[in-house]
């Protein structure tokens, strides 16, 4: 899943999206509305934390073309305006929360899976393919019941590929989703994050296998019985 963190505090900027990444969500950083505007433009976000005090402008004003074109997308303002009359703006402006500066990273971070979570706490079926079993909710992954831990970047591959486990993911979505706008990527880094994964998978006895569809993409899917001779 990948977060939109606006906000123009360069050492506050930093501490959060470090927490975000470490619960293995892809964070892309702008400091202005401006930024903010382009970002949404190019790319889906599950999540946006907006400040509200920017260089260019009240982060208010974006919440409506948050709003337009991504209306799935939670928007959890960030903002030392903690009057009431503040807060309310916010909320009635469309924002799904408001957290008043200084707040707490793990608070923060909770409010965040809670906003993520289905409406009505419906939970989402795990996906279960081979022995392998990833909870989408939870973002966790078991192979025959046994939780197993991933890496950062292959978490957010796997799950990438399992959310449409049969089907071919483009190459360009794959990057979408797990890279930073402003990141550097090689040509050759998907195509060696997903000869890791494989590795895992096949080391674990997962029972799923990654397909390569030439030019196109990846597709995880469960490994067939092989015929017996």
């Amino acid at each position: 899943m990948r977060i939109l963190l606006v906000e123009d505090h360069v050492e506050l900027a930093s501490r959060i999206a470090r927490r975000i990444k470490r619960e293995g969500f892809v964070v892309d950083h702008v400091e202005t509305i401006e930024g903010a505007a382009c970002a949404i433009d190019d790319c889906r976000y599950s999540v946006t934390l907006l400040d509200r005090k920017l260089p260019d402008g009240d982060g208010l004003s974006l919440v409506s073309r948050i709003r337009e074109k991504q209306p799935g997308s939670r928007i959890l303002m960030l903002t030392a305006l903690d009057a009431i009359d503040n807060r309310i703006e916010g909320l009635d402006a469309g924002a799904d929360d408001y957290l008043t500066k200084p707040f707490n990273l793990d608070e923060m971070m909770a409010r965040i899976r809670a906003h993520l979570r289905r409406p009505g706490g419906d939970r989402v079926p795990p996906v279960e393919i081979g022995v392998l079993s990833f909870d989408l909710d939870a973002r966790t992954a078991s192979v025959a019941n046994r939780p197993v831990l991933f890496l950062r970047r292959e978490l957010a591959l796997l799950e990438a590929l399992v959310r449409r486990a049969g089907r071919v993911v483009s190459r360009e979505a794959l990057i979408s989703g797990i890279y930073e706008l402003d990141e550097e990527i090689q040509p050759h880094s998907l195509t060696t994050l997903v000869s890791r994964l494989r590795a895992r998978l096949l080391e674990l006895n997962a029972g799923v296998e990654i397909h390569s569809a030439r030019g196109l993409g990846y597709m995880i899917a469960k490994t067939k019985a092989r015929a017996k001779t």
